[in-house]
């Protein structure tokens, strides 16, 4: 799935063209590197995501095309 998707499916994220501009402004990165909006995301990938002063640093669990509220927290772990 792609990166962007991901990041609005799991709803880290509220919307897939704001995923894109964080990804476009070089905000995002997936393993210790910058990411594109394009990349693959699969299970134990570490994103990281700067938004403003605010740091979101989340382990990928598991890869869904589709999730409910409930279910979107369960697609990803936090980490600090």
């Amino acid at each position: 799935m792609r990166l962007d998707k991901y990041m609005k499916v799991s709803r880290l994220v509220k919307r897939r063209t704001v995923a894109n501009e964080l990804c476009d402004a070089k905000h995002v990165e997936v393993n210790g590197k910058i990411a594109r909006a394009s990349l693959e995301v699969k299970e134990g990938d570490v994103i990281e995501i700067r938004m403003g002063n605010n740091v979101i640093k989340a382990r990928v669990k598991s890869v869904r095309e589709f999730a409910t509220k409930d279910d979107a927290a369960l697609m990803y772990e936090l980490i600090k």
